[in-house]
C-alpha cells in the first residue's frame, strides 16, 4: 500500500481537481462591492467561515461521514450529508456543493478504486443523497487510508488555499501575502479540527450573515470569475 501521507499530499493540494477552486465563497462579491479591501479583510473573512460556518458545519459533517465510512455505514453517510445540506440555507451554495462534490466523486473514482465510492455515486445518481464536497470528501479521506483528522486538516487546508488563491485572482493578495495568511491560518486549524471531532451533528450550527448575502448576490455581478 502506498504511503498515506502521499495521498494526503495529492488530496490537499490545489492541483488535484475537486471542483473547490471555481468557488470564492462570497468573497468575489465582497471585493466587488468594496467590502473587502486588502488583506486584513481577507484574514477575518477567513477566520469567520472558519470559525462560524465551514469548522461549526461542514466539518462536523465530514468527521461523522468519515467514521461511518471507516465503519462502511453508508446510511450514517447520507444522514450527515442530510443534515449537512439541511444547513445550507442558500441555495447557490447548496448546488455549488453538489457541483464540487460531484467533480472530486468522478476523480476519485478514476483515481482510485474503491467500492464504496461507486455505491455513494450510484445513491448520487437517483437522488437518495445530495453528495455534498465535504461528504464525498471524507470518504475519499477514508479510500485513500487517511485517519479522519488527516482527512479534516486536507479538507480545511484545501478550503484555506481555495479562499487565498481567489484573492490573489481578485487582485487583493499577493503571493508573498498569501503564504503568511496560510502560515496563520495553520494555528486556527488544528484548533478547529480538535475542537470539531468531539462534536455531533446535532452540534452542527453556522451564522455568518453578511458572507451569506454576498454569495446570495453573487448572480447579480456583472463579470464574475467564479461560481459563487
Amino acid at each position: 500500500m502506498i504511503d498515506s501521507r502521499l495521498a494526503l499530499m495529492q488530496l490537499s493540494d490545489s492541483f488535484f481537481p475537486s471542483g473547490s477552486f471555481t468557488l470564492s465563497h462570497g468573497l468575489e462579491a465582497m471585493v466587488q462591492t468594496n467590502q473587502i479591501h486588502n488583506p486584513q479583510d481577507i484574514e477575518t473573512f477567513l477566520h469567520l467561515l472558519l470559525h462560524n460556518k465551514v469548522g461549526s458545519s461542514d466539518l462536523i459533517a465530514l468527521i461523522h461521514a468519515h467514521r461511518a465510512s471507516t465503519n462502511n455505514d453508508l446510511k450514517e453517510v447520507r444522514r450527515a450529508d442530510a443534515y449537512l445540506y439541511a444547513q445550507m440555507l442558500i441555495q447557490t451554495t447548496r448546488e455549488a456543493q453538489q457541483r464540487s462534490g460531484q467533480a472530486l466523486l468522478l476523480v476519485a473514482r478514476t483515481t482510485w478504486n474503491d467500492p464504496q465510492l461507486e455505491v455513494f455515486q450510484e445513491d448520487v445518481d437517483v437522488n437518495k443523497t445530495p453528495g455534498l464536497h465535504p461528504i464525498v470528501f471524507a470518504i475519499v479521506g477514508r479510500a485513500v487510508h487517511l485517519s479522519e483528522r488527516d482527512t479534516s486538516f486536507a479538507f480545511l487546508h484545501n478550503f484555506v488555499t481555495g479562499i487565498v488563491s481567489a484573492a490573489i485572482r481578485l487582485g487583493i493578495l499577493g503571493h508573498l501575502g498569501a503564504q503568511s495568511i496560510l502560515c496563520k491560518m495553520a494555528t486556527e486549524i488544528d484548533v478547529i479540527v480538535s475542537q470539531s471531532m468531539s462534536l455531533s451533528l446535532d452540534d452542527m450550527w453556522s451564522c455568518t450573515p453578511a458572507i451569506d448575502i454576498a454569495q446570495m448576490s453573487h448572480h447579480r455581478l456583472t463579470s464574475k470569475q467564479f461560481s459563487t
